[in-house]
């Protein structure tokens, strides 16, 4: 039974460990080293796993090492932690803006190393995660890995590190795209005559059944769109001004803007 260890105990390490803990892994496989005394309680007494405020004692012998810090003292932290982590270790990072190359500079010495890029959904056991490995991840551990983040929704491999990147555009910035949409919509309701709770309602539960179609229908979104816009109706009315207003190029730029956010931050976060 593999052994997992999280440094750092926020929001999205408690999400993956409460969802791990629901899809079959058991509290004695997790330890988390966390250096606040009132959350390493609070995720003993929640999940029953093992915490602790010394994150040395965290990663002894552990299989999998998952890094739940802050990218901005991720290094400091990888750095103070390298002498103890077990050389067959799998390190994963959920960090944004880390690259392979500064966790392998961190580590002093070849690791098997992942970056995974999730997103806040998976507090809600429907999160998308992309994932990139080096070459010393071989098979076995890719498999573990995915078990993980598969806890917490899905998760998809990309064969370059570049492309870590694009994920960050598409479902890592993405749940924040949706909830501005929920937003106007609920808020053009109301002043369409909705009161706020009604134009709450209808919004939200459109969004969820909207995206369970589209997640369990054989047609891609392009049909589904097109069954629903019948010729000299309300709903082709709507497209044909989001499309007049070109809602599409305004999407493209928005998520490039996330895409060369993120680059920026790599470079940042290289110096």
């Amino acid at each position: 039974m593999s052994k997992i260890a999280f440094i750092g105990g926020g929001n999205m390490a408690s999400s993956i460990i409460g969802g791990m803990l629901a899809n079959g892994f058991q509290p004695e496989q997790i330890c988390v080293g966390n250096r606040g005394a009132e959350k390493c309680r609070r995720l003993k007494e929640t999940y029953g796993i093992a915490t602790t405020l010394d994150n040395h004692a965290a990663v002894a012998d552990a299989d999998i090492v998952i890094m739940a810090v802050k990218p901005q003292v991720m290094g400091a932290v990888i750095a103070d932690l390298a002498s103890s982590i077990s050389p067959g270790s799998v390190v994963v990072s959920v960090a944004a803006g880390i690259q392979l190359s500064n966790l392998q500079e961190w580590l002093g010495e070849s690791r098997a190393i992942v970056r995974v890029m999730p997103n806040t959904p998976s507090m809600v056991r429907c999160g998308a995660a992309g994932l990139f490995a080096n070459e010393l991840v071989n098979d076995e551990k890719k498999t573990s890995i995915e078990a993980i983040f598969n806890a917490v929704g899905i998760s998809c491999w990309v064969d370059d590190e570049a492309k870590i990147d694009a994920v960050t555009a598409v479902s890592g910035s993405g749940p924040a795209y949706f909830f501005l949409m929920m937003e106007t919509m609920q808020k053009i309701g109301q002043e369409l005559g909705l009161s706020e709770q009604v134009a709450r309602d209808l919004t939200i539960q459109t969004a969820l059944g909207a995206a369970q179609m589209a997640s369990t229908s054989e047609y891609d979104t392009t049909d589904l769109r097109l069954q629903v816009s019948s010729p000299g109706g309300t709903t082709r009315a709507a497209i044909a001004k989001f499309q007049a207003l070109n809602v599409e190029d305004t999407f493209r730029q928005a998520m490039q803007a996330a895409q060369n956010r993120a680059r920026e931050m790599a470079e940042e976060f290289s110096k």
